[in-house]
């Protein structure tokens, strides 16, 4: 549904993308993570047709956004980082105008707006003044406007950018209703979102795509160690030193309370046999053992924290970042 193949965009000796390729398949949600600054936006404006990009192809259901754009723009709805709203219209007035300027059949628009605003639970303020609104509810016009023709394919631009906590919950619930009915790629560098809301992630870091995956097989395969965290219902002051001893461990360290413990152990190497062994022995009593994954905040930091382009990046192998 989304091919981007080999782009490379440059403002003069500035390379802002360089060379990315990835495909999105129908009806999936994906984020698209980076720190500010990655080439987040500048993807986002190629894919709507905003901008082309100096090298490279990018396909929205099937059609070139250079050679068909106005093939691709009525196949797309795009949410950019600030609503493009009139703040005088009221809702009803502001939905009627994006409808006629997508050319949407006369007939159909008064059910179509009436479809959307349900959807979106702008009922209740259809007829307010869109800048007599909360922020929330502007980014809910926001996405009833890019969703008022029915796109397959939904392009969001940090979608909850100063929305409160409620406000995020709220925007979010919406877009995760939307998933197998359109292809959803959203940008956002709050990594919280992407685990939230999507199935999938795509990491860049400098213009360059670093990682393309799910959240948890990226933390997979960064990992060179596993982490267990136990709990027992006795102090023991000797425990720690013991834990040292077990095969495997290769690090032990005291956690939130003298009861827990956090043991790095090497990959692959299952200790909790020997462990459970232990604990009886020691009568401490176990009161939890479980592993600690990575978790996507720990792959974001691994993954950017490098200055150097081309650094640390892991993918899908064989799939050509196809998700």
């Amino acid at each position: 549904m989304i091919d981007v193949q080999h782009v490379t965009k440059r403002y003069g000796s500035m390379t802002a993308l360089d060379d990315i390729s990835f495909s999105i398949n129908e009806g999936e949600i994906v984020a698209f993570l980076g720190p500010n600054g990655a080439g987040k936006t500048t993807t986002m404006r190629i894919l709507t047709g905003f901008m082309p990009p100096t090298l490279g192809t990018v396909r929205i259901a099937g059609f070139d956004c250079l050679e068909t754009p106005w093939e691709v723009k009525k196949h797309i709805g795009y949410l950019p980082e600030t609503p493009p709203l009139y703040l005088e219209l009221t809702v009803n007035e502001y939905l009627l105008f994006v409808g006629r300027i997508k050319r949407i059949h006369p007939e159909q628009l008064p059910e179509r707006m009436d479809t959307i605003i349900a959807q979106t639970g702008l009922a209740d303020v259809r007829g307010r003044v869109i800048g007599h609104l909360s922020r929330g509810y502007r980014q809910r016009v926001g996405l009833a406007q890019a969703l008022l023709h029915n796109p397959p394919v939904l392009i969001l631009d940090e979608p909850t950018t100063g929305l409160d906590p409620n406000q995020i919950i709220e925007i979010r619930d919406l877009i995760k209703n939307l998933a197998g009915s359109h292809t959803i790629i959203l940008s956002t560098h709050m990594l919280a979102e992407a685990t939230a809301i999507c199935q999938r992630v795509i990491i860049i870091h400098q213009g360059r795509i670093v990682a393309v995956d799910t959240p948890e097989q990226l933390g997979a395969k960064l990992r060179e160690s596993e982490t267990l965290s136990m709990t027992v219902k006795q102090s023991d002051p000797q425990l720690l030193e013991a834990l040292h001893h077990i095969p495997g461990v290769i690090r032990v360290s005291q956690g939130a309370t003298p009861q827990t413990y956090v043991l790095e152990t090497q990959m692959g190497r299952d200790i909790r046999e020997e462990l459970t062994k232990l604990v009886v022995a020691r009568n401490v009593g176990l009161l939890e053992l479980k592993t600690q994954p990575l978790t996507l905040e720990d792959v974001f930091k691994v993954l950017t924290q490098t200055d150097k382009p081309g650094g640390p990046s892991i993918s899908t192998p064989g799939v050509n970042h196809q998700l």
